[in-house]
């Protein structure tokens, strides 16, 4: 077993500000996208919640993408809850049940070591295994503003991308600023206090990944979009060497212009791989609209991608499954 997958878990009350996340057909439902992402990697549909999650348009999440190039390549995949509202009823890994708070209002993330210590106990476990690299997905609405914050607090002017085709950036700057105004602090305060910037501003997700990363000695791909930017950051300000690290994301992201991922990537020293899916021909339109700007990654859309890549499979094959896929769940929402 050369390489595992691991797609993890988080929430964030940040999420439930309205216009800010459309990781779910309504703010309150983004608290279950998480479970019910995961859920739908192992079954034709969520159990927590009888829908596909999807954006208030009705675009299907990124989930699709994962589990079509894992029913081509068949790679191992376990589920771990860095820190949601509910568990997903499926096997999984428990790290932390810790939501993510309104950094605006408290401190976002005051266990943020604890879940550390105990993501890196599980890295350790899965570094006396024969594995030779971890790709690490994640599943967290909201979490593109969690990480803009981050990185700010850290020094670098970067913009986040977004699931939407037009990114709340103002929204986001609002939201971070007025954080920034509760915490007493100013862009690039928390340079050199890492830990510091994830407690106040970061989410669950970004701790476990952090831990388990810090745990496991062999390569880590971060499989996701500017989210996995602000781990990246994290952990090269905790002295982690990052030559062993990678981010996967889609070109979606890298194409994104109100985002600062190319730019934000180099000024971290992390390299990154581009999946060239591409649902410009599709018969449906939730999965045109993927061209058009909307959902972009998510739930380690990129990274399952490299690995179905990696295992002899195109893009082009990983497209036209998601087609099959999309068409069953139209069959089944027939029925």
């Amino acid at each position: 077993m050369k390489s595992l997958m691991l797609i993890v878990l988080g929430n964030t009350e940040i999420s439930t500000v309205p216009g800010i996340s459309v990781a779910g057909a309504t703010p309150e439902l983004t608290k279950l996208t998480p479970p019910a992402d995961a859920e739908y990697l192992f079954y034709e549909k969520p159990k927590i919640i009888d829908v596909i999650p999807v954006t208030p348009e009705g675009h299907p999440t990124p989930a699709i993408i994962t589990k079509a190039a894992r029913e081509l390549a068949n790679f191992p995949l376990i589920i771990v809850r860095g820190g949601t509202y509910l568990a997903p009823l499926v096997p999984h890994v428990h790290i932390s049940d810790h939501v993510g708070r309104d950094f605006r209002k408290e401190p976002a993330l005051p266990g943020a070591e604890e879940i550390i210590e105990r993501a890196r106990l599980f890295g350790e476990e899965l570094s006396k295994l024969p594995i030779e690299e971890l790709v690490i997905g994640e599943s967290t609405p909201g979490g593109t503003t969690t990480a803009q914050a981050v990185l700010w607090a850290l020094g670098y002017e970067a913009r986040t991308s977004s699931a939407a085709p037009n990114n709340p950036q103002s929204l986001k700057e609002e939201v971070i600023k007025a954080g920034f105004e509760r915490a007493g602090i100013k862009p690039g305060d928390f340079k050199e206090k890492p830990l510091e910037a994830l407690k106040q501003f970061g989410d669950p997700m970004m701790a476990a990944v952090i831990g388990i990363s810090q745990g496991f000695t062999g390569e880590v791909v971060l499989a996701g979009g500017t989210q996995m930017l602000a781990v990246a950051a994290l952990l090269k300000a905790l002295d982690e060497d990052l030559d062993r690290f990678m981010i996967a994301t889609t070109r979606w992201v890298i194409n994104d212009r109100s985002s600062t991922f190319i730019e934000t990537a180099k000024e971290i020293g992390v390299i990154s791989y581009a999946a060239d899916l591409n649902f410009s021909k599709s018969e449906f339109k939730g999965l045109r609209d993927y061209e058009n700007g909307y959902v972009k990654e998510g739930v380690g859309a990129g990274g399952a991608t490299w690995l179905a890549v990696k295992a002899g499979f195109s893009p082009e094959d990983v497209s036209k499954k998601v087609e099959e896929l999309y068409r069953r769940l139209m069959e089944l929402k027939a029925t």
